[in-house]
């Protein structure tokens, strides 16, 4: 993140604009002069209990999908890479909107900030009902590349053209919680994950059962609580950024398309969009090198992705943190801050690996377990989630060295990793592994994997620390 102006906004009331939105002026002089440690956790722990309900969710409506069939759970497990997609294309727009808005807002520009709003609102409505079709129309050519048994590709369709063709509204969703974020305001788009998340946990046993006097609709009732989550989320939203924040004015009645707004949304979107992207290409990759094994392979890849999120999304969380403390200290060419911010950081993201670790490696027939009792399932989970774990302590340190790229405005650094780490790395590693030494070896391919990620991304970085920061002097203010 970079810092790109402070400013005075709307009369009175100080604000510092960052890529990431609008922070009051009075935390833009916390992050400069408080207490490194207290600070960061203090600003990261909004984002990490949202992101742990996120987590929850993910978790539950697994397990439920998993009761109910192993073919139901091999089918969501093939959807996945789309909904990565739809993630992608989502979160990717989103912080190209923020990031403008931001800095026009810096610039004093506001008719320029408000037309970004409005041209991101668009844009995501454009982007939803692209997917409304690839759901509808798509989702069975692309589905029947990974199986041909016919229940796991029957309810895998069923799943996708609801869960996928549905997603208009989660990538609605993102784009006011950005445009939310854009103003400074972090609460009510926590809110919109929270009560989504939790709208889709109650629902979840009620549709897929039929609970009550709900009918028992299967894997087709946990696509829909998903949908019926995300449009509670999307309304949360839509009070939000029409009705609650008043620093950016929307009027899509008067909105005119200009093609050089949207060009500047992706200059940044771009390449957040190819990042979240590479992953939808590297489960798809995985699940075409697993599915000549076994479909309990692609189930077991499935429910790792679900379990991993508890130990990542805490990570998230602390990175979402010191991003804007690393940026401010950037800004402010204070060299000592910066690298204590990175040094905390990582620090607490290598002891939350850690910890994920010493769970994996513990308890992993317990976490396979959660979802499915089945001995097969059983016996190639129990090594895999042990191998794949060797790969959290890497991880730590490849998503806060991502951080402080981003954080300097060296996001191509990270995009150069993400892509070695995700496709050049991962799925040659997997799919030799798997033709010379069969199944159980295919899993080593992701510690392989972040072991050449950590030393590319160090590589990186201390060219950067030789080039640039070591020369970093304080500004007068620091």
């Amino acid at each position: 993140m970079m810092i790109t102006a402070a400013a005075e906004y709307s009369g009175a009331v100080s604000f510092f604009i960052t890529d990431k939105g609008v922070l009051p002026l009075e935390q833009s002089n916390k992050m400069g002069t408080h207490s490194m440690g207290p600070l960061i956790f203090s600003m990261a722990l909004p984002a990490m209990i949202s992101m742990l309900i996120n987590a929850l969710y993910n978790i539950v409506d697994s397990i439920f999908v998993a009761r109910f069939s192993t073919d139901a759970l091999t089918a969501v497990s093939l959807v996945f890479p789309l909904q990565t997609l739809v993630i992608a294309i989502g979160v990717g727009t989103g912080v190209g909107v923020n990031s403008l808005i931001a800095r026009r807002l810096g610039e004093k520009r506001q008719q320029e900030a408000d037309d970004a709003a409005e041209h991101g609102i668009v844009l995501s409505i454009i982007s939803g009902f692209a997917f409304v079709l690839i759901g509808l129309f798509l989702s069975r050519p692309f589905l029947s590349l990974f199986t041909d048994n016919a229940s796991v590709l029957e309810q895998a369709v069923d799943y996708s053209r609801i869960a996928v063709g549905g997603s208009i509204f989660v990538i609605i969703s993102i784009m006011f919680e950005k445009i939310q974020q854009s103003t400074g305001d972090m609460i009510i788009p926590m809110c919109q994950g929270l009560f989504g998340a939790i709208c889709n946990i109650i629902l979840d046993p009620l549709l897929i059962f039929g609970i009550g006097p709900f009918p028992q609709m299967g894997i087709r009732g946990a696509a829909i609580a998903t949908v019926i989550g995300q449009i509670l989320g999307c309304v949360i939203g839509l009070w939000g950024a029409f009705r609650h924040q008043k620093t950016v004015k929307i009027n899509m009645r008067a909105f005119r398309w200009q093609g050089h707004t949207a060009l500047d949304i992706y200059r940044v979107g771009l390449p957040g969009i190819i990042m979240q992207s590479v992953v939808s290409v590297m489960t798809a990759g995985m699940n075409v090198i697993l599915i000549q094994f076994s479909e309990i392979a692609v189930s077991v890849l499935g429910i790792y992705f679900k379990l991993q999120t508890f130990v990542f999304m805490p990570v998230f969380g602390l990175n979402q943190g010191a991003l804007p403390v690393m940026g401010y200290n950037y800004g402010a060419r204070n060299k000592k801050r910066l690298m204590s911010a990175y040094k905390i950081t990582l620090a607490g993201a290598v002891a939350i690996m850690v910890a994920g670790l010493v769970v994996f490696q513990i308890f992993p027939e317990q976490m396979i377990r959660l979802f499915n009792n089945d001995p097969e399932m059983l016996a190639v989970g129990v090594p895999a989630l042990r191998i794949i774990s060797i790969s959290f302590l890497g991880a730590a340190f490849g998503i806060i060295n991502s951080t402080i790229f981003q954080a300097i405005g060296r996001g191509m650094a990270s995009l150069i990793v993400s892509v070695c780490r995700q496709l050049l790395l991962i799925l040659p590693a997997a799919w030799l592994l798997g033709r010379i030494y069969g199944l159980q070896a295919v899993w080593y391919s992701f510690p392989i994997a972040e072991v050449a990620a950590f030393v590319i991304s160090y590589a990186l970085l201390l060219r950067i620390y030789k080039t640039e920061l070591r020369f970093m002097k304080p500004t007068a203010e620091e």
